[in-house]
Order: structure tokens, then sequence, then C-alpha cells
């Protein structure tokens, strides 16, 4: 029941009870609980027919950030080889796939190139576009232990976010001029003298292109573009290239972006134009928001790559593979989340198998995204709660938690493999992951014989170089190890691409390329009409999109709201708590609001973290990067109206 406190609506939590049997869609239109014979066959024939009728490019897996290595393997084999397809993604899309392909584009690998020990001793830390106090807590711990060894740090990001608290100097740009304010610094970096060319004509490429490229951006044209002042761009420019050792961060302030690959490639010219790279202290890092985003990846849990992040395309690959797996892989990349959305709207795409993912409502665009789930001839839906998309299935498996009820491994930021392991029994009748995939495989004539997770891995390190030195005996006597570890006898080193150094030139293999990128402004244009610029972002108190942390009573609860500039507050003469109306060009929602002085005239905040109660992403435009695929989440038109208070 809705009520008032303080002027302020009181919603009511959606509970999310947990998943402890297997449920079908009966005659009825209804989930009914089923057994697991039963629920497996229907998923079966679903995928069976689906494939026969239409073809192995009907059929799409979404695998799971959250779950282990092993899953995410087992996951993106059983749409390889059972169903056919390369048709396989994860929510790495929504946030980090422009990190992926702007470090593989750079350097031929989609991993950080540092360690979490080298922000302890760095000398600088760049910041940029994350709220990393908030949005990686126990990452910004590390930070703060360099900051207290005397590293200095620098915030930019559009709010000044708490992070910007412990920064020395904070730079807003406005939302979408990441790249001009990228090629200012490294305009200034060039002029001042202070670009390294021994390490640009040893390790890259493509610099007189990028030094013309950047040349129109003065400080003064850069400050016009961005809204930062040009002493404020000049300090970070000499800061960052006179450091003996800088890590430059991000996350998706920088990714989520219609150009957010060019973002990320246009941070990466930095480092290569100081040598920030490939040496202990000296790295780039895109900080990843759930705890396997980066081993989702690793595992081949997306479309263009195959385990151990081997290219799709790769003939020696593909065969490699196709060897141990005794089928043939198609030798062409599969659709990405996105892509499978839009093969949902034309029909193409009939059949798929979530897998502990939500996509209804943790894509742009929530109402359209709802639209093309519901076309679907067969949706699976894999999960530990019956979410807003494991209500529309026509079959729901209960699975279990990630962390805390089954056995594997995960990869965190740092490349670092680590060993999970179960420690409470699964309620109910739900099920490991890794089983009720092998079952289905088997009703599809594949009989793996798996017999348990540390065989999943050892298949992966048969065929994963980058792995193949991590056993479970090795992982768990070093408490984990970082890729690449080639090797079962010595110890990775833990940062990457230190043959950029190598004095022999044979030694360094291919050079890392500057990325020519050009400044592209946000796609939804604010005007008189939508005059705000809603970006969105996470909150230390809730995850994703709700459903693990949005369904309690909590002091730290306090649920969706839109926040605002003190300046805009007066202006639309909202107060704290009082309701509004935030209109975007493709749907509405109602918040209450809170204002914060960290905010600029113009600029409104949300996050997807109580869709149930306010759905952000019905207001977020689905404006894809063509690289990636990631929509825009932090650039929308917004206008904001006073509802009248009733009663």
């Amino acid at each position: 029941m809705n009520g008032r406190k303080n002027g302020r609506r009181k919603r009511t939590p959606v509970v999310y009870e947990r998943l402890t049997h297997p449920l079908v869609r009966g005659s009825d239109g209804e989930l009914r609980r089923a057994s697991w014979a039963e629920a497996l066959d229907r998923a079966a024939v679903g995928f069976r027919s689906a494939r026969d009728e239409h073809g192995p490019d009907a059929f799409a897996m979404l695998s799971c950030a959250r779950a282990t290595n092993e899953m995410n393997y087992v996951a993106q084999k059983f749409t390889r080889v059972v169903m056919g397809t390369n048709n396989v993604d994860s929510c790495n899309r929504t946030c980090h796939a422009p990190s992926v392909a702007g470090l593989t584009a750079a350097f031929g690998s989609g991993g950080g190139t540092s360690s979490y020990a080298e922000v302890e001793v760095t000398d600088l830390i760049v910041m940029w576009g994350s709220n990393a106090r908030f949005a990686h807590p126990i990452f910004f711990q590390h930070v703060l232990k360099g900051i207290r060894a005397g590293a200095r740090m620098y915030a930019v990001d559009p709010r000044r976010t708490s992070t910007a608290e412990w920064a020395e100097s904070w730079l807003g740009p406005n939302v979408g001029t990441d790249i001009p304010l990228a090629h200012a610094i490294g305009r200034e970096i060039i002029h001042a003298g202070l670009a390294n060319r021994a390490f640009i004509d040893r390790a890259t490429s493509g610099f007189e292109e990028y030094a013309e490229l950047v040349e129109p951006w003065t400080l003064r044209a850069a400050s016009k573009v961005t809204g930062v002042p040009a002493p404020a761009i000049r300090e970070l420019a000499h800061a960052y290239a006179s450091a003996e050792r800088a890590q430059l961060c991000w996350t998706l302030g920088i990714t989520e972006h219609h150009n957010g690959t060019d973002n990320v490639r246009a941070l990466i010219n930095l480092a290569l134009l100081t040598g920030h790279v490939g040496r202990w202290g000296s790295g780039v890092q895109p900080l990843r928001g759930q705890n396997n985003v980066q081993g989702g990846g690793d595992m081949g849990a997306i479309p263009n790559r195959l385990p151990g992040f081997h290219d799709l395309l790769d003939p020696a690959a593909r065969h490699r593979f196709e060897t141990a797996w005794g089928t043939v892989i198609p030798p062409r990349y599969g659709m990405t989340l996105t892509e499978m959305f839009e093969a949902m709207e034309h029909g193409s795409l009939r059949a798929v198998y979530c897998i502990g993912e939500n996509p209804a409502q943790s894509e742009a665009d929530s109402e359209q995204a709802l639209r093309r789930l519901r076309t679907l001839d067969h949706l699976v839906v894999q999960d530990i709660f019956l979410t807003k998309t494991a209500q529309l299935a026509d079959v729901v498996l209960p699975a279990t938690a990630a962390w805390a009820e089954t056995d594997g491994t995960s990869t965190n930021s740092e490349r670092r493999v680590q060993r999970v392991r179960a420690a409470l029994t699964p309620p109910g009748e739900a099920r490991e992951d890794i089983d009720i995939i092998c079952a289905l495989a088997r009703l599809l004539g594949h009989d793996w014989k798996f017999s348990g997770a540390e065989a999943v891995w050892n298949e992966l390190r048969s065929l994963s170089p980058d792995h193949f030195g991590m056993t479970y005996d090795r992982l768990e006597e070093h408490q984990g190890l970082q890729w690449p570890c080639p090797s079962t006898e010595e110890l990775p080193l833990s940062y990457l691409h230190g043959r950029l150094w190598a004095e022999d030139e044979t030694a360094r293999g291919r050079r890392a390329p500057f990325g020519l990128v050009r400044h592209d402004p946000p796609v939804d244009l604010t005007d008189d009409v939508y005059p705000l610029r809603l970006t969105t972002g996470r909150r230390l108190d809730s995850y994703n999109t709700g459903v693990q942390s949005g369904s309690f009573a909590s002091p730290l609860r306090r649920g969706e709201f839109i926040e605002l500039s003190p300046e805009d507050a007066e202006e639309y003469g909202v107060r704290v708590g009082e309701q509004v109306r935030i209109s975007s060009r493709r749907g509405s929602v109602t918040a209450p609001v809170w204002v914060d002085p960290a905010l600029r005239p113009g600029l409104a905040f949300m996050t997807m973290h109580f869709p149930d109660e306010v759905d952000t992403n019905q207001l977020t435009i689905e404006a894809n990067c063509p690289i990636a695929g990631t929509a825009e989440f932090k650039a929308s038109a917004v206008r904001i109206e006073k509802l009248a208070v009733v009663g």
C-alpha cells in the first residue's frame, strides 16, 4: 500500500522469492510447477524445433557474468556444439564490450593491463568516468592505499562524485565530450615536449596521424566543448605525462555511449603517448561491474571469440576447437545481445536460452525490449529468482547461486582467476548450472560426461594456453593466478604487454596502434522540449536491476529517485521528496526528487536499481556503439514536470 511520509511517497518493494522448483507455462498461459523431467524435455523440444525448422541461427544464448567460468564455458559450448551457432553473449555487451574491443584493437587482448597491487604503488591515478567508491568499493580500497602512500588522483566525471572527494582535482566534462578532452590532453602533452618519443618510436604505430588528428583540440577549443577550464586540462596533461608511474582507470561513464569503443581508444592513446603501459605500476584498467564479466568473455561466452580469447575467424584456432569438440564451428561471428533483440523484431530469432540475466529490465528502451521478448516462440530462463524476464518464459529452471552454492572459478578485473567453493546446500530442487546445461545437451544428443567443475576447467585449460598453468591445486596454493599463465611451473607476470619495452625488435611483436577517433556528440540531443541531460549509473547500496538488493527492508534502501542540481530544483519549483514525471522521447516514469549539490545545472542522474518501482530504462535510448553494440545509457534528453499532491 502506498502512503506518504515527510512529503515522499513510500513504494512497496517487489519481493523476489528464491526459485526452488522448475516451472512451465500451462495451457492457461500461467506458469505452473513441473518436474525436472518435464521442464527439461519442454526446454529441449523448443530448442530443437527452432533449430530444425528455422536453422541454427534461430537460437541464441544469454550467458551469465555472475556465474562461474566453468558455467560460461559449458554455456558457449552448448551454443556452438549442440545448437550449431555462435549466437552467445552476456551483460558484458551492456557495459564493457567497448573496453574489450578497444583493448583488443590496441594490444591484441581484451583484459586490463595492470594488477590491483600496482594501484597501491603508482604515482598518479586517473579515474575517468568512474565513481569507483560506490560502483567498485573493493577496488577503491586499493586506490585509497595508493593515495595514502603518496599517489595523486584526478577524477574525470560529469558529476562531482564521492570518488572525486578523494581527488587532488576534479574535471567535470559535459556528458559525451570525453574524446575532445582526451585529445586536448594528448595535444598538450605533445606541444609541451612531454611525449615519450622513445616508446612511441619503438612500440607504437600511427603517431603522426594521431598528432595531426588532435592538433585542432587546443586547450581553449576543448574547454569550449567540454566545459572543463583550460588550466585544469593542462594540469592533468602535465601531471599524467610527467609521472614516473600512472594508472588510467575507467568504467561505464566511458563505455555506455554510442561511441564507447572510440572513447576507450582515446584513453588508450594517452597511455601510448606517455609509455604508461607494459611496466610495473603503469597501465590501463577497465573496472568490471560484476564478479565475472572478465571471465565470461575469457571463456568464449561472446559471439566473436572462442575460449581463451581466440578470434573466431582464425582458421587455426577454430580447427583446434573443432578437433577437440568433434564438430564444425560456423566461420562467422554470432549475434551480439543488441543484434539478438533486433533479430527478435524481424522474426529471425525464435528461441533464447537466458541464464542469470534480466534483459527485460536491463536493456535500454525497456518497453521495446519487453515487446521483443514476447515475440519469441520459446524462451527458457535459468535463474535463482523469478525475474521479470523469467516471468515471460515458457520454461523456468531453478539454478544455484554463483558464489555460495557451486564449485568452480571466477576472474576479476585484474585477470585474476580464483576458486569458488560451495558452502551452502541449494534450496528445494535447485540444481547447479553446469548440470542443467549438460542435461539439456544429453536430451539433444550430446553426452559430455563432465564429472564436475574441475573436469570442465581442465578441458578449458587444454584448449587455452593462457589458462594452461592454472590447475585447481595451483589456484588453491597461490590464492589465485592472473592470466596469461601458460606454465604449470612458473608464476605469471602481474602486468601485460611488457614486450612493448623490449630492446630486441623481434621480441616486441605487434606494435600498438594509436586510435584515430573523432568526437561524435550524444545521439539524443537536448532542446527546448527535453532540456535536461539524464545520465545513469550505480549507487553503493543497490545492485543492478534490484532483484537481489531491491526487495528487502533496510536502512540503506532508499528506492529510486531523480537527482537534480540545486539550481534546477529551484527552477522547477521542486523540493526533496516531491514527485515529478520524467519524460524522454521514448517514455515516462515518476519518481521523487533528491537534490545533489554535486550536479551542475542541466544534468540529472538516476539508476536502474529499482525498475519495478521506477523503470529508468524506459527513458534511455537504444543508440548502440557500432563496434561493440553497447547502448548509450549515459546520455538521454529528458524533461521533468512537478506532480500535484493528492490528498
